[in-house]
């Protein structure tokens, strides 16, 4: 049984979720076998549908993997342009294909090296920012991922329940990287109580923290 949403309803919603991109499908299958750390489906329509109630046309992602969520984020609209920063070279040169095979290749800028060196380089305003990097980096980025938006731009962080493991004694044999998990609980907290920025966060998945930067 999940430990955030139990099996069946996961099953329900992936149910409804169906993929109308065969690209999208193919990339998952392609995450799923060799075990990355790629989002799922249902968050990658999630991703769309708050780019586009945003109008978002300037997206940042932190963490590229191979594309898959980047395509979703940068599907959204034909005037959405994604400047998406990924560690490892070999996955940014698979993410910079799949975006080509995509039709995105010109609307999408990869960029290859650590994530918080290039933060301080890139410009905003963004309309969405989507934080999937490294977790341990999660709470000293948050304050620049803030700056980085727009007011009424949304932050979407991704594993912020982290299996349920941020939950003190929730899981009795832990999993997880400890560092990790502390780095997640500690960013929570202070995503929540961040004086620019509103939070709610979704129970899907891994759990998906939704923040606004207030106006």
């Amino acid at each position: 049984m999940g430990q955030i949403v139990p099996d069946a309803v996961e099953r329900y919603l992936a149910g409804l979720n169906h993929l109308p991109d065969p690209l999208l499908a193919e990339i998952a299958r392609k995450g799923e076998a060799e075990d990355l750390p790629l989002i799922d489906a249902e968050v990658g329509a999630l991703l769309r549908v708050l780019a586009t109630a945003v109008g978002a046309t300037r997206i940042l992602e932190i963490g590229t993997a191979i594309g898959y969520s980047g395509i979703w984020l940068a599907g959204a609209s034909q005037d959405a342009v994604l400047f998406t920063m990924e560690i490892d070279a070999e996955r940014a040169r698979i993410a910079r294909e799949n975006f080509k095979r995509a039709g995105l290749a010109d609307r999408v800028n990869v960029i290859v090296g650590d994530a918080q060196r290039m933060l301080a380089k890139v410009s905003g305003p963004f309309d969405v920012i989507f934080q999937d990097g490294d977790k341990r980096l999660y709470p000293s980025m948050l304050d620049r991922l803030a700056d980085l938006l727009r007011p009424g731009g949304l932050l979407i962080t991704d594993n912020v329940l982290w299996d349920g493991e941020v939950v003190p004694g929730f899981i009795g044999k832990p999993q997880r990287d400890a560092e990790d998990t502390r780095a997640i609980a500690e960013y929570n907290l202070r995503l929540n109580a961040h004086p620019q920025l509103w939070t709610t966060t979704i129970p899907l998945r891994d759990g998906v923290a939704v923040a606004v930067k207030k106006r």
